[in-house]
C-alpha cells in the first residue's frame, strides 16, 4: 500500500514537472526550429559567419531562461550605447553585429574592470588603448569614454580583421589575443576555420564566439522574447560634447546647470574622480544634454568661478596628476606591503622589486620607491 502511495507521488510530482517545463519552454519562445530558422536569416544578411551549433543552441536557451530580466533591467544602457556603437561601425564599413560585443564584453558598464585590468566598455587592455590612440593618467582613463573607446576598439578590430582575414577569428582574437589564435591554429594542423581550431582555444575563447553568436541572437529578436528596447533609439546623439577650459568637478558644473549629478557622471564615465583636468597638448571634454548646450555657454565662467573658489576651500588635496605607465616615485605608508602596492598600481612585486633593485619583500614607513604604473589608483 505504503509503495503504491508512494509510486502514485511520484507519477504526479514527474508529470507536474513535466507540464511546467512545458509550459516555461513555450513562455520564453523555445522552439528549436524556429529559433534556429531565424537564425539562418541573421547568418544571410551579415559578413560574420553565424554557424549554428548545438553549443550556440545551449547557449540562445540559456540567455532566454536567465537574462532577458537583465535586458530589461539594463534598458537605458541598450538604448544609450547600441545605436552610438552601430554607427560607428558601419561609417568604417565593418560588421554592425558587432555592437554586441560590449554586452558580452562588459554587460554594457562603461566602468567595468577585469581581474587582468581589462577596462571599460568595450574592456580594452593598456597597451591595446593606447596602441589605438586612447589616454590614460591619474584623472582620465579614456577607456570608459564611450565615443573614444568605441572608435580605438573599432580601429582594434579592423587590425585583427587584416591578420585572420575572417571575422569569426577576428572576434576570438579579440578575445584572447593574435597570438593564441596563431598557436590554435598551429595545433590544429593548419585550420584557418574557428571551429576547427576551438579545441585548442582556451576555455574562455573556446566558449566566447558561441556567447557572441546567441547575444546578437537575442537582442537581434529582442521583442519576439519580451525584450522591450527600442533598437532605433538615438539618445547618445542627443548629446554635445564641450571642451573644458578650467579644471572641474562634475558635482560644480551639475550644480550651475541643474542637472543630476549622476547623469552627469553617467555620461562621463572616464573622468576617474569626477573631476576633468586641464593638460597641456590635451584637450578634455564632457558630454552633456544638447539641450544644456546653450546654457552651458552662458554659464561657463560662473562655472569656472565655483570651481575655483571650491577647490581653494578644498580640505583634502587634490590627486597628483601623473601619466599612466610613466614614472612614478611613491612614497610608502604605515600598513603598506608590495602586494598591496602591486595591486594598486596594476602591476607586480616582482616587477616593483626590479625597478627599485629590492632583493626582499621588506619595505619600511616613508621609504620612497619607483614604480610605472599600469592602473589608474582610485584615492
Amino acid at each position: 500500500m505504503i509503495k503504491n502511495l508512494l509510486n502514485f507521488c511520484f507519477f504526479v510530482l514527474f508529470f507536474q514537472n513535466t507540464i511546467l517545463c512545458q509550459t516555461h519552454f513555450e513562455e520564453h519562445n523555445f522552439d528549436r526550429d524556429t529559433i534556429q530558422e531565424r537564425f539562418k536569416k541573421l547568418n544571410q544578411k551579415t559578413l560574420i559567419e553565424l554557424y549554428y551549433s548545438e553549443e550556440v543552441e545551449k547557449r540562445i536557451i540559456q540567455q532566454l531562461t536567465h537574462k532577458l530580466k537583465f535586458y530589461n533591467k539594463n534598458k537605458w544602457n541598450l538604448e544609450l550605447y547600441l545605436p552610438l556603437f552601430h554607427e560607428k561601425l558601419s561609417n568604417e564599413k565593418l560588421p554592425v553585429e558587432l555592437k554586441y560585443l560590449p554586452v558580452v564584453e562588459s554587460n554594457l558598464s562603461p566602468t567595468a574592470i577585469s581581474k587582468v585590468g581589462a577596462t571599460g566598455l568595450w574592456q580594452l587592455m593598456f597597451y591595446t588603448a593606447v596602441e589605438n590612440g586612447l589616454v590614460m593618467n591619474s584623472y582620465v582613463d579614456e577607456r570608459m569614454d564611450p565615443v573614444k573607446s568605441t572608435t580605438a576598439a573599432v580601429r582594434y578590430l579592423k587590425k585583427l580583421y587584416d591578420i585572420h582575414k575572417d571575422w569569426d577569428l577576428a572576434v576570438a582574437s579579440y578575445n584572447a589575443g593574435p597570438r593564441t589564435i596563431s598557436k590554435a591554429t598551429q595545433r590544429s594542423g593548419g585550420y584557418q576555420n574557428y571551429w576547427n581550431i576551438r579545441p585548442f582555444l582556451p576555455k574562455e575563447t573556446a566558449n566566447y564566439i558561441p556567447s557572441f553568436f546567441a547575444t546578437i541572437y537575442v537582442l537581434e529578436y529582442a521583442k519576439e522574447h519580451g525584450i522591450n528596447i527600442d533598437n532605433n533609439s538615438n539618445y547618445f546623439f542627443k548629446t554635445d560634447s564641450v571642451l573644458i577650459k578650467q579644471r572641474v568637478s562634475i558635482h560644480q558644473i551639475s550644480k550651475v546647470l541643474n542637472i543630476s549629478e549622476d547623469k552627469l557622471t553617467d555620461l562621463n564615465p572616464s573622468y576617474v574622480h569626477k573631476i576633468i583636468p586641464v593638460v597641456e597638448g590635451q584637450e578634455n571634454y564632457i558630454y552633456i544634454p544638447d539641450s544644456l548646450s546653450s546654457k552651458f555657454l552662458e554659464s561657463e565662467q560662473d562655472i569656472y568661478e565655483l570651481a575655483t573658489r571650491e577647490f581653494e576651500l578644498r580640505e583634502k588635496p587634490l590627486p597628483s596628476l601623473f601619466s599612466i605607465n610613466s614614472k612614478l616615485v611613491y612614497k610608502i605608508k604605515y600598513g603598506d606591503f608590495l602586494g598591496k602596492i602591486a595591486n594598486r598600481f596594476g602591476v607586480t612585486v616582482s616587477q616593483i622589486k626590479k625597478w627599485n633593485n629590492l632583493t626582499t619583500d621588506q619595505i619600511r614607513e616613508n621609504q620612497k620607491i619607483i614604480i610605472f604604473p599600469k592602473k589608474i589608483p582610485k584615492n
